[in-house]
């Protein structure tokens, strides 16, 4: 009996060919058999792959020696309100980013590969910090095999253009990166698959250098995209663009900021809680104590959305910089 392979299952089969770690050819094998027919002609095949993932996980996980642990230079614990990862070739001005804007000590040079392992820092926005991580780069021929799942873990992907260089050649090389590793949400590719395994991820384009930017740049970059991104022009030499930066960051991780009060008291406007949109008051008591939260008996709410002091269920969706009010059975 044919297997009529569709055209899913080809697409997860060429993406294990190209996957650069063993953790992406895992999410690769498991679309396979996701997305293979199940019917007689494809039972050897079913069976192949279960075997291919189940010895594929072993590997990975890897035998433990004298009682520790492997450890992965290229995951990089996640701080803050969420993650931005930087995507760009050498010199595009990753490091520079991360170092203009974050107490990072990054290596800033002007030769290429100056950075060879993922360096974190935490950006400052009005109230709230977000986690920026520099990133060796990528180039047409080239790209570190562990940074795949970096990207695969963040938040938010970064992908930073120099517009005195040659832009088009630039975002070429950052898309076939992407694209070639499934990392992009788009029409194809969403953010999780049916297991809950992470696929793609949001982008935006940081152009920097706006000072001294070859004419019409932006509009060859803008028409390389096809409106895929959003853009953001920023001079790290006069500070052009510092400001948006922050802001764009911070809409694009679609996050809220809650201020926790307790009764009687003022709230505390000085650190929020920072959640994903569409969290409820239920999501924020888990924040705050896991314990806790199950006696959770009311709460009061003061924000845009509702009036001051006004008494909401345990499913209210906050809204940004809303205060709540637990109270507790």
């Amino acid at each position: 009996m044919p297997a009529n392979l569709t055209p899913e299952y080809r697409k997860a089969e060429e993406w294990f060919r190209s996957a650069a770690t063993d953790d992406e050819r895992l999410l690769a094998l498991e679309e396979m058999l996701r997305t293979i027919p199940k019917h007689k002609g494809t039972d050897h095949m079913r069976a192949d792959l279960r075997r291919r993932l189940s010895k594929l996980k072993e590997a990975v996980s890897g035998p433990k020696k004298h009682g520790g642990k492997r450890v992965d230079v290229f995951h990089v614990p996640k701080s803050g309100a969420g993650q931005v990862v930087l995507l760009g070739l050498p010199n595009s001005g990753k490091s520079s980013i991360v170092s203009t804007l974050t107490n990072a000590k990054v290596n800033v040079a002007d030769y290429p590969f100056a950075t060879g392992l993922p360096t974190p820092g935490m950006a400052d926005y009005e109230d709230v910090s977000m986690q920026i991580v520099d990133m060796p780069p990528v180039t047409a021929d080239c790209a570190p095999p562990g940074a795949v799942g970096t990207y695969r873990g963040s938040d938010l992907i970064g992908i930073v253009i120099d517009l005195s260089g040659d832009v088009g050649g630039q975002m070429r090389v950052c898309l076939d990166f992407l694209e070639s590793h499934r990392l992009l949400i788009d029409e194809q590719t969403e953010a999780t698959d049916a297991t809950g395994n992470i696929l793609g991820r949001k982008a935006f384009v940081i152009c920097t250098k706006a000072d001294i930017a070859r004419d019409g740049a932006m509009e060859i970059l803008k028409s390389c995209c096809k409106g895929r991104f959003e853009f953001v022009e920023v001079s790290l030499e006069t500070g052009e663009g510092l400001k948006e930066l922050g802001r764009k960051m911070f809409e694009l991780l679609d996050v809220v900021r809650v201020y926790a009060k307790k009764p009687g008291r003022p709230a505390d406007m000085k650190e929020p809680f920072t959640l994903q949109r569409g969290s409820t008051v239920m999501d924020l008591a888990k924040t705050i104590h896991r314990e806790l939260a199950e006696k959770v008996k009311s709460a009061r709410a003061w924000g845009k959305n509702v009036h001051d002091g006004q008494n909401v269920h345990r499913t209210y969706e906050l809204a940004d910089r809303d205060i709540i009010e637990l109270h507790f059975q």
